[in-house]
């Protein structure tokens, strides 16, 4: 169970990684939709939890994601940086969230 203040740390880490995002993607010109962003959101929400926690992910086939862009895989990796304690599969499922967003252009 999460304390109080713990939860208040999640929420703290979760705004921070959705500001760094956010101009991530306008850098880009990548403007996801409300259902995007309400999925991206609760992805990075569920990161801070696993960031604070140290909660793992289950395992993730690396090979899933062979068709993402290079471009979505490094600004994913430049989110995953921002928590300092996560592995690379949360860059590789954080990708898809970019990917899609892509295609609203």
């Amino acid at each position: 169970m999460v304390n109080e203040a713990g939860s208040t740390e999640q929420t703290q880490l979760t705004e921070r990684v959705l500001a760094f995002i956010d101009t991530l993607l306008k850098n880009r010109n990548i403007t996801p939709n409300a259902v995007q962003v309400q999925m991206l959101t609760s992805h990075v929400r569920a990161m801070a939890h696993r960031s604070l926690t140290g909660e793992p992910l289950p395992e993730v086939e690396e090979s899933l994601f062979d068709e993402i862009s290079e471009d979505s895989l490094v600004m994913a990796k430049e989110v995953v940086e921002q928590f300092g304690n996560l592995p690379v599969e949360e860059a590789w499922l954080l990708s898809v969230h970019f990917e899609v967003a892509k295609d609203n252009l």
